[in-house]
């Protein structure tokens, strides 16, 4: 749940009340990475411990660019073993905003517990929120990853995929052309991340790459999901509905997540380099 966690962790130093659901093993990895949650102001709660299996373990490679290559210990891994009869459906029904991935639709339990998860808010009136976020090492082929991926899309409202995702989940020729068919797929709003370009934002009515800020990125771990979090969090203080949101609304909660994501990139590893709200109004005042 590393995409997730980093999302929220921005949530949080935004002033949002978050929460984490998962499943760790009851294990040091699982006991660091609640008390890191901890750390950054995230419930735990909802984050069961399991005795029979290890916390899954992710380990990334940095290029000399920053770039990275992700390998799974994950066999299966705690995270996979969450059941629906563990889902809190007070927390779920009560958030204002749910979000969810693709790493927990990989294997059962998980997935048929986020798809019930899903469902749940989705009854409740909840923004649903979802990055597919493709680590092919962890599905069983890329035809099983694209369907599994693409097989949630009708349930959400809000989408952040990254310039590639959007071309293998769709087969599109263009990231215009592919947020369109994500578009015609349900959700009302898709951001395509196009790295150091900035993002592509889309709705049915318009779309505009907005550019991002110029800088040094010395780690990528973490850009997606810090970009995501700044946009989640200026959806959550507009305070309209997603359809309702005029074009200079929706660019400015893209600008508000480059932000986010260009002061993330400039230090390495996830949750440590995910910038405090005071920094980012610093940087983006410069």
């Amino acid at each position: 749940g590393g995409a997730p966690a980093n999302l929220l962790t921005v949530a949080s130093h935004f002033g949002y009340r978050t929460s984490f659901i998962g499943k760790v093993g009851n294990d040091m990895h699982g006991k660091f990475l609640k008390k890191t949650l901890q750390k950054e102001g995230i419930n735990t709660d909802a984050i069961v411990e399991d005795p029979d299996y290890f916390t899954t373990l992710a380990f990334v490679e940095i290029g000399e660019n920053g770039e990275r290559n992700f390998s799974f210990a994950r066999k299966p891994g705690a995270d996979t073993q969450l059941k629906k009869e563990e889902l809190d459906q007070t927390l779920i029904s009560g958030c204002r905003i749910f979000h969810f991935g693709s790493l927990s639709l990989t294997d059962e339990p998980a997935e048929s517990a986020t798809i019930e998860a899903v469902k749940m808010a989705k009854e409740a009136g909840v923004l649903i929120s979802y990055d597919p976020n493709y680590r092919p090492s962890l599905w069983k082929s890329k035809e099983c990853a694209v369907k599994k991926m693409k097989s949630v899309v009708e349930l959400v409202d809000v989408m952040k995929v990254s310039d590639e995702e959007s071309i293998l989940l769709t087969g599109a020729k263009s990231y215009e052309q592919a947020a369109e068919e994500i578009l015609a797929m349900g959700p009302k709003l898709v951001a395509v991340t196009l790295g150091e370009r900035g993002v592509l934002m889309a709705t049915k009515s318009r779309k505009e790459i907005i550019k991002a800020f110029q800088i040094h990125a010395v780690d990528t771990t973490g850009a997606g999901d810090s970009f995501w979090g700044g946009v989640l969090c200026s959806i959550l203080s507009i305070n309209k509905n997603v359809e309702k949101m005029e074009w200079e609304e929706i660019k400015k909660c893209a600008v508000l997540g480059n932000a986010v994501a260009g002061l993330c990139v400039q230090k390495r590893g996830g949750i440590p380099a995910i910038p405090t709200k005071e920094a980012v109004f610093e940087f983006m005042q410069k």
